[in-house]
């Protein structure tokens, strides 16, 4: 259970949303930098140079302990300092516990990135290509101006459950805690979870367990952060949610990605892999500003949820 009153936890929730509204990412001392340092030391220690003939349960043994100590690591230091700030006064521990939220959540950068996307086609194809680089992993050097866009938007409504939905929702569940372990766990699947060889070393096994523990934490989150992109969407599109969702071969990720195809109308997919609403047309420019539209309002909408419990906590007697 989360410790934290629940007039402090929706104060945290709109200085760490406004915050991030404002200023972005933090340019100094980022904690998901951190993670990422200790996930790099470790995964040079879990992962073999070399991929195994067979099943590789040392490097599995690896990956999973090198986990579990740093996601311990960061849950004891994120209760440490939530149990230090609910000793200081409402005001106070609000305020500094939002801006302790705020690096697990990231949509301005996301939405930045997002709109940088569309501004860059719009001067050419291989700028928009190569502004899309900075988003995704996939190699971008030939998709078509369609295409870009619909890795765009795939990227974001992925990563909309990844970076805001997921973190708000086990910060409601377990505090400071609970969100700093989401962030710990979504940072090794994106560095870990990779079958075969990446960067000279060998995932299959060493990363298992990192995306196995990624897919758990984000399940629920990414069907609630579908539920909110079709909110007000007619029964169809609810209906053949779950079908679309289970073309992409992540269990979570086809969730949000399909909500957000069959909200615009369009189709999105990865060339090769998998075609989410082929009925859809071929994204345009304004495809890509409502999709940005449709984040936003959430994002909005979790901040008015957070003032009304706010609201109605200190309204009750």
């Amino acid at each position: 259970m989360n410790a934290l009153p629940p007039a402090l936890a929706a104060q945290a929730v709109l200085v760490a949303l406004l915050v991030d509204i404002v200023s972005g990412e933090p340019r100094r001392w980022h904690p998901v930098a951190g993670m990422g340092r200790f996930l790099g030391r470790a995964g040079r220690w879990a992962a073999p140079e070399r991929a195994p003939t067979g099943r590789d349960l040392k490097a599995f043994r690896r990956g999973a302990m090198a986990w579990v100590a740093g996601a311990a690591a960061c849950a004891i230091a994120a209760w440490a300092l939530q149990s230090l700030l609910v000793t200081l006064p409402g005001w106070a521990c609000a305020l500094l516990l939002g801006l302790a939220l705020k690096p697990m959540l990231a949509w301005r950068m996301l939405r930045d990135e997002t709109v940088a996307v569309e501004a860059a086609l719009a001067q050419s194809l291989p700028a928009g290509r190569q502004r899309l680089s900075r988003l995704v992993s996939r190699d971008t050097t030939a998709l078509s101006a369609g295409e870009v866009r619909e890795s765009a938007i795939e990227s974001l409504a992925e990563n909309f459950n990844d970076s805001v939905i997921a973190p708000l929702f086990w910060f409601a569940l377990f505090g400071l805690p609970g969100a700093v372990v989401y962030r710990f766990a979504n940072t090794a699947d994106a560095m870990w979870g990779y079958r075969g060889m990446r960067q000279g070393r060998c995932w299959e096994w060493a990363g298992k367990f990192a995306a196995r523990a990624d897919d758990a934490l984000s399940w629920l989150p990414a069907r609630l952060s579908a539920a909110a992109m079709l909110v007000g969407a007619p029964a169809g599109m609810w209906r053949g949610l779950p079908a679309q969702a289970r073309v992409t071969p992540s269990p979570n990720g086809g969730w949000p990605m399909g909500a957000m195809a069959l909200r615009l109308g369009v189709r999105l997919g990865k060339p090769g892999h998998y075609l989410l609403n082929p009925a859809g047309r071929v994204p345009g420019p304004d495809d890509t500003t409502r999709a940005v539209r449709i984040a936003t309002r959430i994002v909005l909408a979790m901040g008015v949820l957070a003032a009304f419990v706010l609201l109605t906590y200190r309204a009750s007697p």
